[in-house]
């Protein structure tokens, strides 16, 4: 049978010190330790694992998303530390001037808004 203890997700990065100083800097996680790679404290007792790799290639899709209460401060917030949202022209709506996608006014899901790290991953900001 299959029952696991616990999970985590984990994906790559081609500059782990530049990844190091965007998750703890820039997203404000917690480091809890990095002799093998960069393990971070996530809400809710998750953990996110990120490890070098020199062919690194960025996932084309959202590898990480960080739930919010308020997606206006919490896009604000990270505008204020450098953060760039993206845009996307193939999205089921449209994104407003902060690059948030409008899904619970038009009842298409959350409100949501990517951006990517140093490495080229793509995580979002969402609020449901």
């Amino acid at each position: 049978m299959f029952e696991p203890k616990a999970t985590f997700s984990g994906f790559s990065v081609d500059d782990i010190e530049a990844a190091e100083q965007f998750y703890t800097q820039k997203l404000g996680l917690e480091l809890v330790d990095d002799s093998m790679g960069l393990a971070f404290k996530l809400p809710a007792g998750a953990q996110l694992f990120i490890y070098a790799k020199d062919d690194h290639q960025p996932a084309t899709f959202t590898v990480l998303n960080f739930v919010v209460a308020d997606i206006n401060a919490a896009v604000d917030a990270l505008v204020g530390k450098g953060v760039v949202f993206e845009r996307y022209d193939d999205m089921p709506g449209e994104q407003d001037e902060r690059g948030i996608m409008r899904g619970l006014a038009a009842n298409m899901g959350p409100d949501i808004a990517w951006f990517k790290d140093p490495a080229g991953n793509i995580l979002a900001v969402l609020q449901d």
